[in-house]
This record gives structure tokens, sequence and C-alpha cells, in this order.
């Protein structure tokens, strides 16, 4: 298997077909506005001087494609030699070699001579002058050809990168996130409770959720509205009648598309660092609105007065949020605000921002 594959990657392409087809329509573009430049001086002998440009074409596509993908890669100067060699090549193909053609294209009747050689010297240098004309006009275009190809290789990079870190950020918040549901699942078996069932038939739900949706890169925000419902109900179980849970909201378009489980952090952050931490009465209240592509997302918690936790380190849910809008939206703000025993996180996006 080692041979085959040894002869199946020395057996390259000489000629790259891409890059012939593009040196082939930058031919066509000289000779098309070396022949409308021709006809502005003299108007006369249309045909055959299209035909005498046609005849040219070939050649100085050729020459053009040799010098350009073949001889200017090798030029070196560690190997000044053979650097020396092909250039000194390449001039006798812009020169001698194009004389040559247009001498043979006069001896097959293709070619029409407009114009006399004074010497073979004098031919010579005419042609060469139109080489040059062509290496010029080859250049340019090659070097914007490739220049645009180059910027939309570079955005295709990013593209892909950005959307390899965002499923890599998924990937840690589904995880993070599914955690999170199981220990308040297990809570409620170490104390033998009877809603047991009902939290793992939630459970179930968000699980199919999250194996059978999250993995588009946009769902519509009722899908959203939906799961944090869930997630809400599933939290509740654990506590008892004081723990006081609010969720509202205002969108008139439930269609609207927005990141899966994007909104899930702040939720979970509210009961997680929040209302199980807090001794009396705890808090949630949860308020979202989406009108004309804005998006306000409002979560506020009790809190222990003395906590520090949120000021000081975020953990994984908030840091991977912040990341994915950076990533999504070019038009968005997230506070976190501690006020007494209320925190409070806002979240400000601007949907048609989305990159």
């Amino acid at each position: 298997m080692s041979i085959t594959y040894q002869a199946n990657s020395t057996s390259k392409t000489i000629i790259d077909s891409k890059r012939l087809r593009l040196f082939v329509w930058i031919g066509l573009a000289f000779l098309l506005i070396a022949w409308l430049m021709d006809m502005a001086s003299s108007s006369e002998s249309i045909c055959s001087k299209f035909l005498n440009y046609t005849w040219m074409a070939p050649y100085t596509i050729a020459a053009n494609f040799l010098f350009f993908e073949h001889i200017l890669p090798r030029l070196s100067k560690k190997k000044i030699l053979r650097s020396v060699f092909l250039l000194v090549l390449q001039f006798l193909v812009y020169s001698f070699g194009l004389y040559a053609w247009r001498w043979l294209g006069i001896q097959l009747h293709i070619y029409t001579s407009f114009y006399t050689p004074t010497s073979f010297t004098d031919g010579v240098c005419k042609q060469f002058q139109y080489s040059v004309v062509s290496f010029f006009f080859f250049a340019l275009v090659r070097h914007i050809h490739d220049h645009i190809q180059l910027k939309q290789t570079a955005q295709q990079l990013r593209i892909e990168k950005q959307e390899a870190e965002l499923n890599y950020l998924k990937s840690q918040t589904n995880p993070h996130f599914l955690f999170n549901t199981l220990n308040n699942i297990y809570a409620l078996a170490q104390d033998k409770s009877d809603l047991a069932p009902e939290s793992i038939l939630r459970l179930s739900d968000i699980l199919r959720f999250m194996l059978y949706e999250t993995n588009d890169a946009y769902i519509e925000i009722g899908q959203e509205v939906k799961i944090i419902s869930d997630y809400i109900a599933l939290e509740k179980l654990r506590y008892d009648q004081t723990l006081q849970v609010h969720f509202k909201f205002d969108i008139v378009n439930l269609q609207q598309p927005i990141p899966p489980l994007l909104l899930i952090p702040l939720v979970e952050n509210a009961f997680k660092h929040g209302a199980s931490e807090t001794r009396n009465r705890p808090l949630v209240d949860i308020s979202l609105v989406i009108e004309q592509g804005q998006l306000t997302f409002r979560v506020k918690n009790s809190c222990d007065k003395s906590s520090e936790a949120w000021s000081t380190k975020e953990n994984i849910g908030l840091s991977n949020l912040r990341r994915q809008l950076e990533l999504l939206y070019t038009d968005y703000s997230i506070s976190l605000q501690q006020d007494g025993d209320v925190f409070t996180a806002l979240l400000n996006i601007n949907l048609n921002s989305h990159v």
C-alpha cells in the first residue's frame, strides 16, 4: 500500500487546468482589446486583422502561461545560473519564438502581413514589443484575479474557523447544561422525592431538543422559549412554594431565528448561583422582549448580599455566551450587576446584526 501511495503522490499534473483556463480567458480578452484598438486606428481589413490576432492568441497565451506559472516560480537568487538561463529562454520565446510563429502563419496563408520588416532584427523587435504589452496585461489581470481569490479564500477560512469555534462552544455548553440538570434530578432522587419521575420526563424533553434541534445554526425563538419554560419547570421541582419564578415574554414573531441555547446560560446561573444560594424567599424573574429585531432579555434573581461569585469569576456558560455573541453579532451588549440582594443580567442584541 505504501508503494502505491508514493507512486500516486508523485504523479502530479504538469498543467493546472484551472490556471490554464484563466490564461485562456485573459488571452481572449487581450485579443479582443488589441483588435478593437487596432480597428479604432484603422477600420480596413477587419476580418484579416481579427484572423491575425486569433492566430497570435494561442502562442501569446502559451508564452505567458509558461512564464508566470512555470518560470517565474523557479526564479531564485540562490540558483542564479538557472534563473538567468530561464529568463534568457523566456526572452527567446517572447521575441524569436513569436516572430517564428508569425512567419509560420504567413506560410500557411492564415496570417496577413500588414507590415514588412526592414530586417530580421526589426521583425523580432516588433514582435517583442507585442510580447511586452501582453506581458503587462497578463500580469495585471492575473494579479487582480489572484488577489480576489486570496481574499475569498481568507474569508472562507475565517468563516470555517468561526464555525468550528462555535461548534466547540456549543459542545461545551450542552454538556454543562445537561450536567446541571442531572444534578437537579440527583438531588430529588437523593431525597426520595415523588417528583423524580416527573423530572426525568422533563429531562427527556430537554435531551430530545438538544439531540435534534441544536445541530442547526439557528432555531425559531419559539423553540428557545419552550426549552426555557421546560428548564424552569424542572428547576421548580427542587423547591417548595417559597420559590417565586416569573417568566414573561413579548414576541411578535415566534419564527424569529436565534442560535440554539443562547439564552439558557443566564437562566441557569439565576437558579444555580441565585435561588439555590438564597436563604429567604428565593426569586427568579425573567423577561424576554423582541421588537423590530431588537432582543431584550432580562434575568433577575435573589442573591446573598455578601456573594461576589458573579463579579469575580464567570463560569463556562457565561464565558461561552460572551464568545458566541462576539462571533455571531456585531451589535449587542451584556451587563451583570448586583444591587444589594438582587442580581440582574441584561442582554441586548440587534438580531439583524448577525455576521
